[in-house]
C-alpha cells in the first residue's frame, strides 16, 4: 500500500521538477537511503510527510529524528520542511467518514456501535505531555460530528505490550466485554493507520473478531484503512501542495 500511495501520488503531482518517493521508518528502503538517492537526483528541497495522522513522540517525532540523523552526517544540506500531524484536516475526516459510509452500505445489519481503535502508547508518555491521546479523541469527535448518525462511536487503544499501563480503554478488553453489555453488532475502524498492516489485519480483523464472537458477539466487520484509495491520495496531494 505504501508503494502504491507513492506511485499514485507521483502520477498526480509529480513532474520533471518534483519527485515523490517513499521510505520506511523501520525497515527498507530506509529514510537515510532515500535521502541519499534524492541528493544524487539533484534535489534541493525536501518535504517530509510522516504517515501518522495523530502526532506522537514515538511515531511522528522519530521520523523527524531519523531525517535529522541522516542529514547531520551529510555536507549537503537541503531546504527542509516537515508536514505536521493532520488529525483534524477536513479531507482526512471526510475520507474516514466516506469509508464508514461505504461499509454501512455493504453490510446487511445495523451496528450497535463503531469502535475507533488507535495504536496505544504507554500512559507515562501522556503524563509527560505527549498530545497523542488528545489528538485521537479529537479525530473520533470530528468523525462523529461529520457523520451525524445515531450509531455511537467510541475510542479505544490497541497493540500494547509489556507490563506497564498504556492508554485506556484497551481495544482487546473492550471487544471481550461488549457482548455482555448488549453490544453484539459492531464495526471497527483504525483511523491512526495510513495503511493496513499486521496491527489491523491480524490483531483486529482476525484476533479481535474471534474474541468478540467468542464472547457472545453476533456481527463484526472491519473497515479497511484508507490505503491507496482516491480520497487518501487527494488528502496527501492537498497536504503536500501547501508546502511546495
Amino acid at each position: 500500500y505504501t508503494q502504491n500511495q507513492a506511485i499514485k501520488l507521483n502520477k498526480k503531482i509529480g513532474n520533471n521538477k518534483l519527485i515523490v518517493d517513499y521510505a520506511m521508518r523501520y525497515g527498507q528502503p530506509s529514510i537515510k537511503s532515500k535521502i541519499i538517492n534524492l541528493k544524487e537526483e539533484g534535489c534541493e528541497n525536501l518535504v517530509i510527510l510522516p504517515l501518522y495522522p495523530q502526532y506522537a513522540a514515538a511515531t511522528t517525532a522519530t521520523v523527524c529524528d531519523e531525517v535529522y540523523r541522516s542529514l547531520i552526517k551529510m555536507r549537503w544540506q537541503p531546504s527542509l520542511q516537515i508536514i505536521p500531524h493532520y488529525e483534524s484536516e477536513p479531507l482526512y475526516i471526510t475520507a474516514i467518514c466516506n469509508s464508514i459510509k461505504n461499509k454501512l452500505k455493504q453490510i446487511k445489519w445495523k451496528p450497535d456501535l463503531i469502535m475507533a481503535s488507535y495504536h496505544g502508547i504507554p500512559k507515562k508518555y501522556f503524563e509527560k505531555g505527549d498530545p497523542y491521546h488528545c489528538y485521537c479523541h479529537k479525530t473520533t469527535r470530528l468523525i462523529s460530528e461529520k457523520m451525524r448518525i445515531e450509531i455511537p462511536i467510541i475510542t479505544t487503544f490497541q497493540s500494547r505490550f509489556g507490563p506497564q499501563e498504556w492508554l485506556q480503554p484497551y481495544t482487546d478488553k473492550t471487544l471481550e466485554k461488549l457482548p455482555n453489555e448488549g453490544k453484539k453488532n459492531i464495526l471497527v475502524i483504525c483511523p491512526g493507520f495510513a495503511s493496513d498492516c499486521v496491527e489491523t489485519l491480524e490483531e483486529i480483523s482476525m484476533e479481535g473478531k474471534t474474541s468478540f464472537i467468542d464472547g457472545g458477539g453476533k456481527n463484526f466487520d472491519f473497515i479497511p484503512c484508507l490505503n491507496d484509495n482516491n480520497d487518501h491520495i487527494e488528502l496527501f496531494s492537498n497536504l503536500i501542495t501547501k508546502y511546495i
